[in-house]
């Protein structure tokens, strides 16, 4: 098959989850004999970024976009599907649901698509008013004109079916059994091995890093809080971040070292996930991988993932506690962390990758007339029912409730 991969910044992965997922899976497609066509943007790009045709084997195909926060992503993907109308495949995956108005362009090239939606977008943040009101709609479209939705998490997918009476392809993300046995790359950002916490994290409100540093801030911790993050987009909630750190607090920045990155989730005492609104996350599943005890967010998505192994708040006092918990009891928290390794084998790539040649092969064979779509309309069980960002009403999706309670 020809399968073209649109929606992301492109591979080598730099950014975030779809682009790891692009990476993951567009290789191992290559290797199983299928041609794979990964859209990659210019705009952001660092200069000394060397642009290459191929990469693992993907064909790489470079076409710019709008550099605005509202617009990026739909200009490059607008690009893309004008780019696919004169240069068709067999089949495409559009990441994000911020592009599902150009679904139909590609349909209508006779190019069947599967849609993955991520997260619950339009519940961040960053997109107020007009923004918030263009994601909800995109969703209905991309339930509307696609020939298949993909989810990576269950709670993504419980959402899909409560809200518009659709069904999804549950494809989870891979998650890296990382070793990352310590050495001078940890000196780097002045830390020794399992004398640190860790975040790694954009800086976005949903993502809570501001809640972290200041649970950390207001704890006995005796061990330095390592943030690994940054914002294009979001100046004053970084300068919020900033302000609350004390002198224990080491902000690195951006790090695209992958190496150095390994070594710190691999070598940490405590992980901490703030991460509220998007579905599984590649961070969360890096970390269990690396064998790191989990203090996450407590909502669906990170319960799904870390289950038993790991510990949840939503206060900075619950940060805190758990903080200071960790630290207290440490034979504790390394046995917390042996069982997060155990959990991520349950996420595999070679087991993903199968799973989208799947999908593909199946889409190819129906066509884009293959199946009924569902309406599009919102049947409001869920909108309007969310008590917290990222959290459902626990009597309409069973995995909100408590491991021992939903199994």
């Amino acid at each position: 098959m020809r399968i073209a991969l649109v929606g992301t910044r492109g591979v080598p992965a730099r950014y975030g989850g779809f682009e790891t997922c692009v990476e993951e899976v567009g290789k191992r497609l290559v290797k199983a004999g299928h041609e794979v066509i990964v859209y990659c943007r210019t705009v952001g790009l660092d200069d000394s970024v060397e642009l290459v045709d191929a990469y693992e084997g993907m064909q790489l195909v470079y076409l710019p976009a709008v550099s605005k926060k509202s617009l990026e992503t739909l200009s490059h993907t607008a690009h893309s599907v004008r780019h696919l109308r004169r240069h068709p495949v067999d089949v495409a995956v559009v990441f994000n649901s911020a592009n599902a108005p150009l679904v139909p362009f590609l349909r209508s090239r006779g190019i069947p698509v599967a849609t993955h939606v991520d997260g619950l977008e339009w519940m961040r943040d960053k997109w107020q008013g007009m923004g918030r009101r263009y994601y909800r709609v995109a969703e209905s479209m991309a339930v509307r004109w696609s020939d298949a939705l993909i989810a990576d998490a269950q709670g993504i997918a419980d959402y899909y079916r409560l809200e518009f009476d659709a069904d999804t392809e549950l494809i989870a993300y891979g998650a890296p059994v990382v070793t990352g046995e310590a050495n001078d790359r940890l000196a780097r950002v002045g830390v020794q091995p399992g004398q640190y916490h860790l975040v790694v994290a954009r800086f976005e409100p949903e993502n809570h890093v501001d809640l972290i540093v200041e649970g950390y801030r207001d704890s006995s911790a005796r061990l330095p809080l390592v943030v690994v993050g940054s914002a294009p987009y979001a100046d004053e909630h970084t300068a919020r971040i900033h302000s609350l750190a004390d002198e224990r607090v080491h902000l690195t920045g951006g790090i695209w070292d992958q190496e150095l990155l390994d070594q710190l989730y691999a070598n940490c005492v405590t992980y901490l996930h703030g991460h509220s609104v998007g579905g599984t996350n590649p961070s969360l599943l890096r970390a269990i991988g690396a064998g790191a005890a989990t203090i996450a967010y407590d909502v669906n998505f990170n319960r799904e993932v870390a289950r038993h192994s790991g510990v949840y708040f939503r206060t900075p006092a619950d940060v805190a506690v758990h903080i200071e918990q960790a630290e207290a009891a440490p034979e504790d928290t390394a046995r917390r962390g042996e069982e997060a390794r155990v959990l991520a084998y349950r996420y595999d790539w070679d087991d993903v990758a199968a799973r989208y040649e799947a999908l593909c092969e199946r889409l190819v064979h129906e066509g884009v007339r293959g199946h009924r779509h569902p309406s599009g309309r919102r049947r409001g069980i869920t909108s309007g029912d969310l008590s917290a960002p990222g959290v459902y009403p626990a009597d309409t999706v069973h995995a909100v409730l408590p491991l021992s309670t939903a199994g």
